[in-house]
């Protein structure tokens, strides 16, 4: 079974606690409900089960299905993680700043969500595989597609795009993330 970090977890389990629109129990399971009625340990392992639960929870209920949503709560989570995390940033160094992200995933994950086989100035690869359904697949690489435009603007990063160029939840073995950017100038 995998696993996610509860730092990570938490973030979904607040959200789910405190939508209030129509309710998202239709989305979730027993296990589901156990899991939000507990007290969540950031040091924690939780299920990805559950993780993957609760996102396809808060995809269909906050973000209606929108991606772009999605890449927004990526953005923002990247402020939240560093504050969590201050050494995760290295101000001025995009490359530096990926390269422990990397690093600082293996303490997110109990297996290799994201790998990040290619980084050099102004570009970076990024293998994602989460090993879950088409659409909590496709939603995770979106947020992580938004996270590391969040971490590489506060790193200093200009004109970041990202674009994959395989993508796991339409059949690929794993979604690969191009992700460009123009380097802080002195």
């Amino acid at each position: 079974m995998r696993h996610v970090r509860g730092v990570l977890f938490l973030d979904y389990v607040k959200m789910v606690r405190s939508f209030r629109g129509p309710s998202m129990q239709e989305h979730l399971n027993d296990e589901d409900r156990r899991h939000l009625a507990m007290t969540i340990d950031r040091d924690a392992w939780y299920p990805m089960t559950v993780f993957e639960d609760l996102g396809c929870a808060i995809l269909a209920a906050v973000a209606r299905g929108e991606m772009f949503p999605v890449q927004l709560w990526g953005r923002y989570s990247a402020a939240q993680l560093h504050k969590a995390y201050p050494q995760l940033l290295e101000p001025g160094q995009p490359v530096e700043t990926v390269r422990r992200f990397h690093v600082l995933r293996q303490t997110f994950f109990d297996f290799e969500a994201m790998t990040v086989p290619s980084i050099h100035d102004g570009e970076a690869h990024i293998v994602i595989n989460y090993f879950m359904g088409d659409t909590a697949e496709e939603a995770a690489s979106y947020q992580a597609l938004g996270f590391f435009e969040g971490l590489l603007e506060l790193a200093g990063a200009k004109d970041i795009r990202g674009d994959f160029k395989t993508h796991a939840w339409k059949g690929d073995p794993n979604t690969l993330l191009v992700i460009r950017w123009t380097e802080p100038g002195p």
